[in-house]
């Protein structure tokens, strides 16, 4: 199931976990998948329990995020002049059991992390472009020019 969101461009999908006593395999994106455009890289990110990891916009990439160890907060502001959601912000807890999906992240967003676990949780990120630090973009997570304010987990 594919769902769209509070900010346009922005994809939730629910991803499928196989699991028996043994332990899971879970599944990301596929080559098949509409979701997918093609392959730049693949990297892990872990964040350590409270710790926030924000500010961040691409200007070029594209982001598949899941988090398959732990769970996350993931906050999304969209400050893009002609969207048609300019302004508004979007909050999803992510990461298993509960939760446990494949968040498409469109270009000229700003995005943030915080951790909501007690153990460092994992986010695996399959992005359409190699990361390239001339197109990304950072502010600290107290900034004025985003309206949130991280809470503590």
């Amino acid at each position: 199931m594919i769902e769209t969101n509070k900010i346009e461009g922005v994809i939730v999908q629910q991803l499928k976990q196989i699991a028996d006593d043994r332990g899971a395999v879970l599944h990301m994106l596929r080559g098949d998948s509409p979701l997918f455009e093609k392959f730049g890289e693949v990297y892990f990110s872990e964040i350590n329990p409270s710790a926030i990891k924000a500010w961040k916009l691409h200007t070029k990439l594209t982001q598949n995020i899941s988090v398959p160890v732990g769970k996350i907060r993931l906050v999304i502001y969209d400050n893009r002049p002609s969207s048609g959601t300019h302004g508004n912000i979007a909050e999803y807890k992510v990461g298993r059991h509960d939760n446990y999906c494949l968040i498409h992240i469109p270009p000229v967003l700003w995005y943030g992390f915080q951790s909501l676990d007690t153990q460092t949780s994992l986010i695996a990120n399959c992005t359409n472009l190699a990361h390239d630090p001339s197109e990304a973009q950072s502010m600290p997570s107290n900034s004025d020019e985003i309206p949130y304010q991280w809470d503590s987990a």
